[in-house]
């Protein structure tokens, strides 16, 4: 694929592409890597808002595009739910999950190793299992703090390419895009919701940032599980 654009640039695309230019981009985005990487690339379906604009993207893309969830056991009901729903509606979408054996409130004790035990190391299983060079997510730069950093194609990982085709995105324009297609969207958006995750670690927060929910309280406050800072083919512990 060509190269990512300077960080500098992505901040002007952030406000300098209308909501039209923006969804062609990210369609392009798509498009070119699944004509480099076939069904090698792969999208990663958190289940959130922005995961379900992507996915939506992919198909549009191709239909047969391949994708997978990695659940916690911590998931919400309704997250639950909404996840063996899409699973029905697209059967090429892959569950993974650790049922590795934890200490019961692992994720007060120690948020990062939580994270990286019941999310992080299901993503490396995906990846390797579903032989993936590239995949897909649906971060944005516009989320918070921990997200302004990131380029719309990265390879953080030799061989193995990640593509954030919305990364410019504002959330106001996800909400747009999945109202005009009447996409389905996790019932915990209505609550009042901006940013999902488990449910002990995830909290509905007021403020400019959507990630502010995110483990109130620990040193990981707005922060990053971390599939989208750690290394995805080397599997190691914190």
């Amino acid at each position: 694929m060509s190269a990512a654009v300077e960080k500098e640039d992505i901040k002007s695309l952030v406000d300098g592409l209308n909501f039209r230019q923006k969804v062609d981009r990210s369609l392009g985005l798509i498009r070119e890597a699944h004509e480099e990487f076939g069904d090698r690339l792969v999208v990663a379906n958190s289940l959130g808002k922005d995961s379900i604009v992507v996915w939506h993207l992919a198909k549009r893309i191709r239909a047969g595009i391949r994708g997978f969830i990695v659940t916690t056991r911590f998931k919400p009901r309704e997250t639950v739910t909404f996840m063996n729903d899409m699973c029905k509606r697209y059967p090429e979408l892959e569950v993974f999950q650790s049922d590795e054996a934890i200490p019961e409130r692992l994720y007060e004790d120690n948020p990062d190793l939580c994270c990286e035990l019941l999310k992080v190391q299901p993503t490396r299983r995906a990846i390797k299992e579903m032989n993936a060079a590239c995949w897909v997510t649906g971060l944005r730069c516009t989320e918070g703090r921990t997200r302004t950093d990131f380029l719309e194609i990265e390879e953080r990982d030799v061989g193995l390419l990640k593509l954030n085709p919305i990364l410019i995105w504002h959330e106001r324009e996800v909400w747009e895009y999945l109202a005009l297609h009447q996409a389905p969207v996790n019932p915990l958006y209505a609550k009042g919701y901006r940013s999902l995750g488990c449910g002990p670690c995830t909290r509905i927060a007021s403020g400019p940032e959507e990630r502010a929910g995110r483990w109130i309280g620990t040193s990981k406050c707005g922060g990053e599980c971390g599939i989208h800072t750690r290394s995805l083919k080397v599997d190691y512990q914190i």
